[in-house]
């Protein structure tokens, strides 16, 4: 493909997820030349935003898959527990394939996936997000002047927010791990994915503890309903839909995420009916979720190296926070903004990277450069046919996933699982 050619994709899947990958691509120049999703609605507002034929605005990926090969390169953004099926068939295709994380429920699947890529020399690209953020470059390159030694141990912070967290894995659609996956998956198989990174050594055995603490019935206040709108508790409810999401309504960008998964049409009239009738004004004590709101893991590297990752609902949404000790030093990172110290003189280099969002005081790091950073990477792999500048490739992005189900297995266990490679 020429250098100046406009690369073209198909998207299977326009949720949230889906519509920002083929936003940030048709801004950098891609075209868009077909879309599956089940609801007319989300086909119609990429499909119109894209100049996609009616044709070409299909139900599901089956149907776009037997159209034949459409495009250069598919982007499978489907709901978890969809992502196999279409990423074998479109790498078997000759679609080059950029796959939303997680790669799959299993490791079964994943290897499945992995196995069709090899089988047709497709490219496949895990949207590990965090590999690609500004903040990521800037952390290697303070590590490539070697001026905290070796890693000699990491902790690791995401705080996922009470507000993101009931949101998204208490009524939201990660909140049950039979119809999307345990939330170390679902949330932070990019974060695990980013340790192994930096650490720059492969896992070699791993632990974990956590549990359900909050959101079950049995710690639900006196006088708690179903549905927060007419819940006698609600007023004094740290996590009362009805408060939060109609505050959001008022806010700088009223019909940014989450309301935009809350209620299609953008009045006040439609989200309240949205918080009487649908899935996000449900009481947190009184869902059908299942998913962790706390986990630790502890990873041991074969450098000798060592990790831990938090994970917690119970903090304010803010950007992820790392400290990586060196033998000769340390960085602390936070959301975007890195601070180097050395032991040797006491001295300290700051980089704070352009665009940083701050909450107070605190740096937040949003996914937006990620995702932007990363879209940029994988148009421009395409259009030069040169796939060696990504950060990762498929069998890299499934050995990090596994350390993911180790964990898993470790915590249900209560044991250390080892690791093989």
């Amino acid at each position: 493909m020429s250098v100046d050619a406009a690369v073209s994709l198909i998207i299977v899947g326009a949720g949230e997820r889906g519509l920002r990958y083929a936003r940030l691509a048709l801004a950098q120049g891609a075209r868009i030349v077909a879309v599956a999703d089940p609801a007319s609605a989300r086909r119609d507002r990429l499909g119109d935003a894209a100049d996609v034929p009616t044709q070409q605005r299909v139900r599901d990926w089956a149907e776009l898959a037997s159209l034949g090969r459409l495009a250069d390169a598919a982007v499978v953004a489907t709901p978890d527990h969809l992502h196999t099926e279409p990423a074998v068939t479109f790498l078997g295709l000759g679609y080059d394939v950029l796959l939303e994380k997680p790669m799959a429920q299993n490791e079964a699947d994943a290897g499945r996936i992995v196995a069709a890529a090899d089988a047709s020399g497709a490219h496949l690209v895990v949207a590990h997000v965090l590999r690609y953020a500004p903040v990521t470059r800037a952390v290697e390159a303070l590590l490539g002047d070697h001026g905290i030694g070796e890693i000699v141990s990491v902790q690791h912070l995401e705080p996922v927010g009470d507000w993101h967290f009931t949101h998204s894995y208490v009524r939201g659609n990660w909140r049950n791990e039979a119809a999307s996956g345990p939330v170390l998956l679902t949330k932070s198989c990019h974060d695990l994915d980013w340790l192994s990174h930096i650490v720059g050594s492969p896992a070699r055995r791993v632990s974990s503890f956590g549990g359900l603490h909050e959101f079950r019935p049995e710690r639900a206040p006196a006088g708690a309903g179903e549905r927060c709108f007419d819940c006698a508790a609600e007023a004094d409810c740290p996590f009362s839909a009805w408060r939060f999401y109609l505050a959001a309504l008022d806010g700088p960008d009223p019909w940014a995420w989450p309301l935009t998964v809350v209620a299609d049409s953008h009045t006040r009239e439609a989200l309240e009916a949205a918080l009487r009738e649908g899935p996000y004004g449900r009481c947190v004590y009184h869902c059908d979720n299942d998913v962790l709101d706390h986990q630790v893991v502890n990873i041991e590297y074969e450098s000798g190296a060592v990790a831990s990752f938090t994970l917690s609902a119970f903090t304010p949404k803010a950007g992820r926070m790392t400290r990586i000790g060196g033998s000769r030093g340390h960085l602390d990172i936070v959301g975007n903004a890195v601070e180097l110290y050395r032991f040797r003189d006491g001295s300290s280099t700051t980089v704070e990277m352009p665009g940083l969002v701050r909450q107070g005081e605190a740096p937040v790091s949003t996914h937006d450069d990620a995702d932007e950073e990363l879209m940029r990477a994988f148009l421009a792999a395409l259009r030069r046919g040169e796939w060696s500048d990504l950060p990762t490739d498929a069998h890299e992005s499934l050995r990090t996933h596994r350390v993911v189900w180790a964990a898993e297995e470790a915590r249900r266990s209560g044991s250390v699982v080892a690791l093989g490679h």
